[in-house]
């Protein structure tokens, strides 16, 4: 399976350094949901609500309080080192290396100071050498500045997504892709933790109350659930679901937005394969594939049902979630869904009934 965090190198560049990005009125509204959706009212704005409520001040991040009490401090001193974030995705790197160069430099001096790059497109090694190389090379004002903002005499690039830098990029002058000892010995490392439910919540309420959205209890707690501390992902889904379905959101509703298999779907698939047949689990694949949920998501969640199950032993659980990482790692190479999803379904029912891995035949 593959990992979830992601690196963001943020180098001040003294001909060095990198990435970065940037956020209506309320209604009240009735907590009976009507039994007819509207179709969902014309938005004033087609900007995205990631970048509407992103958070323009490094103190504003959530749940990051040891990297907001370090880079507030580097942010009164203006010296800068090079810096290496990382974490699980939708925790506040993007926003946090936003947040400081616009602190440092301000809107006057933003573009001619910062360059913002995602590893995920300017990935190779000619990005190295025309756009950073380009950069860097141009001296800046070192006179002092007046007004409110630091303004160091000293340029950031801030590279998003910098694990996915090419080999040739990685091994050119900048070596920033990798948390190697070279480079980490030359950052200071910030590590984003997931955020917590209840931190979740407490955003995704705040834009439901700008946004005039109601969400009833249920449906908060889903969409923290689905987007497993991904805050960027859940305001996505959130603002997915306001489009289609109107300004009063279910639970259903968020699960329909993010593709996520429900779980009475997951449960049925799971009860068919400890029945012990094989046919019946066979229906419940086709089931599956016939509806159109991506098997991958499918992986997840049933993972989840087999680690909680208190009905099978350990050992019959590590069988599964074995064979479950082969599927992922198959999965990702693009076999077919439905063959992956046929085997996990396989290897399932041998592991709760106690059947060898591998069957043998006598001639």
């Amino acid at each position: 399976a593959q990992s979830d965090k992601r690196e963001k190198a943020v180098l001040p560049c003294n001909l060095e350094t990198l990435h970065t990005q940037q956020s209506q009125p309320s209604t009240e509204l009735g907590s009976e949901r009507s039994e007819e959706k509207t179709m969902a009212p014309v938005l004033q704005s087609s900007q995205p609500w990631v970048e509407k409520y992103r958070p323009k001040q490094v103190k504003d991040v959530a749940h990051q309080d040891e990297v907001v009490r370090v880079l507030t401090n580097t942010l009164e001193t203006s010296s800068c080192p090079h810096m290496l974030f990382y974490g699980p995705p939708g925790t506040g790197k993007t926003t946090t290396a936003l947040a400081i160069a616009h602190q440092l430099f301000g809107p006057e001096h933003y573009k001619s100071r910062v360059l913002e790059l995602n590893a995920s497109d300017d990935r190779g090694i000619n990005v190295v050498r025309t756009k950073i190389k380009d950069f860097a090379a141009v001296a800046v004002d070192t006179r002092p500045h007046h007004g409110n903002y630091p303004c160091p005499p000293f340029k950031i690039i801030i590279l998003d997504e910098a694990d996915s830098m090419t080999e040739d990029a990685q091994a050119f002058r900048f070596n920033l892709c990798r948390i190697i000892e070279p480079l980490a010995s030359r950052c200071a490392k910030f590590r984003f933790k997931p955020l917590s439910e209840e931190i979740m919540s407490s955003r995704i309420l705040h834009i439901c109350k700008e946004e005039g959205i109601y969400l009833d209890d249920e449906a908060v707690s889903t969409l923290g659930t689905i987007s497993q501390g991904d805050l960027r992902r859940a305001i996505t889904y959130l603002q997915g679901a306001a489009r289609l379905y109107g300004s009063s959101i279910s639970s259903n509703d968020l699960i329909n937005v993010s593709g996520v298999v429900p779980q009475s779907v997951v449960e049925s698939f799971f009860a068919a394969c400890k029945s012990g047949n094989f046919d019946k689990a066979n229906k419940e694949v086709n089931n599956v594939i016939s509806d159109g949920y991506p098997v991958s998501q499918m992986v997840s969640q049933l993972f989840d049902v087999v680690v909680e199950a208190d009905d099978i032993s350990d050992e019959q659980k590590a069988r599964i979630c074995k064979n479950m990482g082969s599927v992922d790692k198959c999965l990702v190479d693009g076999a077919d869904e439905y063959l992956q999803l046929l085997d996990i379904a396989s290897n399932i029912i041998k592991a709760l009934h106690n059947m060898p891995e591998e069957f043998t035949y006598e001639c």
